[in-house]
Parts: C-alpha cells; structure tokens; sequence
C-alpha cells in the first residue's frame, strides 16, 4: 500500500498519515516503560537506577541508527513525489549500505568500550555489575533496532504508516509478557528484562523486512540496471549525516544530563528514570506529529506543490501547539499518580523528585513540539543543517545551564530541570525567525534529480 501525499484534503491527509506513527511509537515507548515498572515493581530502587541510566545511553545508540533512516527516509519521500522510480531504487540500496556499515561498528564499539561508557555515566559503585548485565544484553538489540528503523522509514516514505504500527503493537505485547515471565517469574533480575527487550525487537525487526521483501519486491528486489552510484551515496550521506548528527547531539545532550543527574545519588537517578519515561510518553505524539508532517512536505516538496506546503505549515503549528497545552495541563494535574506507577508509594522522596521534573519541563511541552516541526520542516526542505543549528542551540543551552544551575545551592537539582524549557525557547525563537526572514528563497525548489 502506497498513499500519496500531496493529493487530498491537507488536514485528514496528515492526521491519517499521522496516526498509526504516533501510536506505533506509544507502543515502542512500552519497551522501556515495561522494563521501568516491573524492574522498579519487583527488583527495586537501585535496579530501577541501574536500567534508567542504560535507557538514556540506549537512546542515544538508538538516534545514530534513527537518524541516519530518517534522512534516508526524506530522500525516498522526495523520489515518491517526484514518481522516479529507479533514482528511489538506487537510494534504497545505497541507504540500505549505509545503514548497516553504521550499525555494524557501533556494535563493536559498544561492546570494546563498555567498561568506559559505565565509568563516563558517573554510575555509583554499587549499581556497576547491574548496569553491566543489562547492557550486555541490551547492546545485541542493535542490529533489529537497524531493520525496524530501516525498513520503517521506507514504508512512511512511501505514506505507509499503518504497518509499522502492526509489527510494534505484536512486538510490545510480546515484551510486556516476557518481562514479567522473566523478571517475576523465573527471577533472572535485570537480565530478563534486557532479554525480554532484546527479543520483542528482533521480532518487529525482522518481521517488518520479510514484509518489505514481499509486499515491495519491484523495489527490494535488484535487477542488472540497479547499481550504487557516487551521487546517490552524497546524496544519502548529505541527508542522513546531518539528520543523524542532530539526533546525535540531540541524545549525547541527554546523557551528558544523566551523568550530572547520577552524581545526586540514587534517589535523583531512580525519580528521574521513572519521570522521564513519562515525559517521554507525553511528549512522543508531537514528535512523531513532526516525523509525519515532515514526509508530507517532503513529497509535496517533490512534487512542487507550494501552496499545499503552505497551508500545512499552518495546519501542522496551530495542531500540536493545542495539543501540547492539553498534554501539559494533564500532566501537571496527575503527575503523582504517574510517578506512583513506576515507583512504590513507600518511596516518598523518588515520587516528590519526579512530580518536581514533571511540573517543571511538563508545562511548556508546546515548547518542544514547535521544535520537532521545525526539525522535520526544514529536513524535508532540504536543509537538514538548521536542524543540527537548532539542537546546538536547545541541547547546548541545556547542558550548560544544568551544570551551572545545579551547582547553585537555590536552584540544586531543580536547575537541571528548568534548563530543558530554556533550551526549547531558545532553539524555537531562532528557528522561526530564520523561517521568516529566508522563506522565499527556502521554498524556491531548489533540488537535483
């Protein structure tokens, strides 16, 4: 199924496209937050330090792999809008190359250096072993995360977002079920929950390419006149190295958070592993709001159609920036009963640090959603440059600001959390005012075929 976006009313057209992403990463989300509430349920505060640390180290493992398809993606997009079907082919297998070399280094990496990725998260001495456990096992998912992100992106690409959704809603009920055999019943600790991870990924990974493979073969399937060429490989270098840089940086901000978070002791390290799961949550829908809108522009980018690119932008702003408000009210108002989800009600100190986070960054979630537009508007637009700009300028600010204001005895911890919806103004007022100033000549359609 292939669904072309630049016919069709602009905003059911979006929302349809939309839909099936938000909720097939809602349910990539309940990997993690499976992990999160049966290790924290039954294995404790300092297991639950120990696989929320790992998280943020995995994200940022992950966002290298994501963002070298979400370029790759843009590319097919443009191809799809300009109906050249041997340029997306060539683009296909080059990606596909790409992608692969990456995942393949970044697992040995991993594994040679993983007594130093431990020692760089500032990780207590009593969590070491744990952590090390986990991600040993963890690190093996790397090549699925590869297949499901690849073969993902070429469906959307092609304004299929349905089945990605129906791989991820198999493979999360499967990691649910499996963490808690796992965990709570055959008590194999931190490991289970890596394990039972591992294999919910492999499924999708592997289930959506045999998809690929059967459902598109005119454009998986290689004939003598599909061939790797030098403008083809610059060109998904161009588009994935940027976008992979930004959502590099991006997630190196993070965890460059999670270390100073972890010098607060395990307490800090256990509320901030449940909150930002849940600030994770509340936030995915306009993420991926941003991934979707982004494909639609970068079709109707390729097809030349001004005007529908035009009032999508203004459709797409005025859609998450009320959504955002909605999701931010409701996250004030329950953020003690979301943290009582991961942690015990015992634990009174870890659920009132996390209500502090969730209070702080969840009020300007309108903030954040601006930005993941912005990213995805001038990704599809061909200029994946502002998006790494406009992530130096939020993560940036970020990093510095938490490690100054942390360290001010007024703010304490309290300073790493303002920091984030600082970074977020700060990265929306250049990208927009950019917007303004240099729109003529960014919708001029610029491009090569």
């Amino acid at each position: 199924m292939k669904n072309d976006l630049t016919k069709g009313p602009i905003m059911k057209t979006m929302f349809m496209f939309a839909i099936p992403m938000i909720l097939g990463d809602l349910l990539q989300q309940c990997y993690n937050i499976a992990d999160t509430i049966v290790v924290g349920k039954f294995l404790g505060t300092n297991a639950l330090a120990a696989v929320g640390s790992s998280f943020s180290l995995m994200t940022l493992l992950t966002s290298i792999i994501l963002g070298l398809a979400m370029g790759s993606g843009t590319v097919f997009s443009l191809r799809f809008g300009q109906k050249d079907d041997k340029a997306l082919k060539e683009d296909i297998l080059a990606s596909f190359i790409l992608l692969l070399i990456v995942t393949i280094i970044l697992n040995i990496l991993v594994y040679l250096g993983i007594d130093i990725i431990i020692y760089l998260l500032r990780t207590p001495n009593e969590l070491i072993t744990m952590m090390k456990d986990y991600l040993l096992i963890i690190f093996a998912g790397l090549f699925a995360i590869f297949l499901y992100n690849y073969f993902s992106s070429l469906l959307r690409s092609l304004g299929n977002s349905l089945i990605p959704l129906v791989f991820l809603a198999i493979s999360a009920i499967l990691n649910i079920g499996l963490d808690i055999w796992f965990v709570a019943g055959l008590n194999l600790g931190v490991k289970g929950a890596a394990i039972a991870t591992v294999i919910a990924q492999y499924v999708s990974g592997i289930g959506i390419m045999l998809y690929n493979f059967v459902y598109y073969p005119d454009l998986l399937i290689l004939n003598g006149t599909i061939k790797i060429y030098k403008k083809r490989i610059k060109e998904i270098f161009n588009f994935s190295f940027l976008t992979c840089l930004q959502q590099s940086i991006m997630n190196l901000g993070i965890v460059a958070v999670q270390g100073l978070v972890n010098s607060f002791g395990t307490t800090v390290m256990a509320a901030f592993a449940a909150a930002v799961k849940i600030d994770a949550f509340a936030y995915l829908p306009v993420q991926d709001f941003g991934n979707a809108f982004s494909i639609f522009i970068a079709q109707n980018y390729g097809a030349k159609e001004n005007e529908r690119i035009n009032k999508g932008i203004k459709t797409a702003f005025k859609t998450t920036i009320i959504f955002s408000l909605i999701i931010s009210f409701l996250v004030n108002i329950f953020a003690y009963d979301l943290m009582k989800c991961f942690i015990d009600a015992s634990q009174v100190q870890v659920i009132q640090e996390g209500v502090n986070y969730l209070r702080i960054e969840g009020s300007f979630y309108f903030m954040i959603g601006i930005l993941f537009l912005l990213y995805g508007l001038y990704r599809a637009l061909k200029r994946p440059g502002m998006s790494v700009i406009l992530t130096i300028f939020s993560l940036g600010t970020r990093v510095a600001l938490a490690y100054i204001l942390s360290s001010i005895p007024q703010f304490g911890i309290n300073g790493i959390w303002w920091s984030v919806p600082i970074g977020w103004f700060l990265a929306d007022s250049f990208g927009i005012i950019y917007f303004v100033i240099k729109r003529k000549n960014i919708l001029s359609f610029n491009y090569e075929n």
